[in-house]
């Protein structure tokens, strides 16, 4: 039996979930709560031409955690539901397959990504996939609204160390740590493949197939 992460985009979800977040926004928003997310849309490019498409990403994030100030569960469980029918189509059935046969193995899987935490428990209910979600948390306040901030966003090198404070936190799951499996696509996923036993790099572009072949890492179309 073993630990078996997950990533979410490029990966699980073979779509681009950040112009569905867009389209969805457009439509459900306010005229006050789409200004926050142009605006946060708008330093996102600009840092991200500078500093990288992950900056990108955890800004563009931001924008969205800001937009969604107030809301409570009901509320987001309706715009991400929305989220997950309008992206079914793109889910990669393949991989789907390949958790469900981990799991009749006896595996612990988890959906290890730095996406947004409601979001992917909807996902996962909605796929009836019964796995741990490690993911990027919004904030809420005692009243149960969100506070428009955000955790830490599961990236880089926070997936090894979410990773490995969880497995600290199950205690009767230490003894699976010796072997982890890791799905993933991006270089951002880099440390984590280097880190489990078994890394897979998942419909990889070109740049991640040549870093594949140079650690002898499988790759998973």
């Amino acid at each position: 039996m073993a630990i078996v992460t997950v990533d979410f985009d490029g990966t699980l979800y073979q779509g681009n979930s950040f112009k569905i977040m867009l389209q969805i926004g457009k439509k459900r928003f306010t005229k006050k709560q789409w200004a926050i997310v142009a605006g946060g849309l708008v330093k996102a490019a600009a840092i991200g031409s500078v500093r990288g498409k992950n900056r990108f990403r955890h800004e563009f994030f931001k924008s969205f955690a800001k937009a969604f100030k107030g809301k409570t569960d009901k509320d987001l469980e309706e715009f991400f539901q929305e989220l997950v029918d309008f992206g079914r189509e793109d889910i990669h059935q393949t991989l789907v397959h390949k958790i469900r046969e981990h799991q009749k193995d006896g595996d612990t899987v988890i959906l290890l990504s730095g996406a947004l935490q409601p979001f992917l428990k909807i996902f996962t209910k909605d796929l009836k996939l019964d796995v741990h979600v490690l993911s990027t948390e919004l904030l809420f306040n005692e009243k149960g609204h969100c506070t428009g901030e955000l955790g830490p966003i599961i990236n880089g090198n926070v997936k090894v160390e979410k990773l490995l404070q969880w497995i600290e936190e199950q205690q009767h799951l230490t003894h699976h740590s010796k072997e982890i499996w890791a799905y993933a696509d991006s270089e951002s996923d880099i440390p984590l493949l280097k880190y489990v036993t078994h890394p897979i790099v998942v419909n990889p572009r070109e740049d991640m197939v040549k870093i594949a072949e140079q650690n002898e890492w499988s790759i998973f179309a």
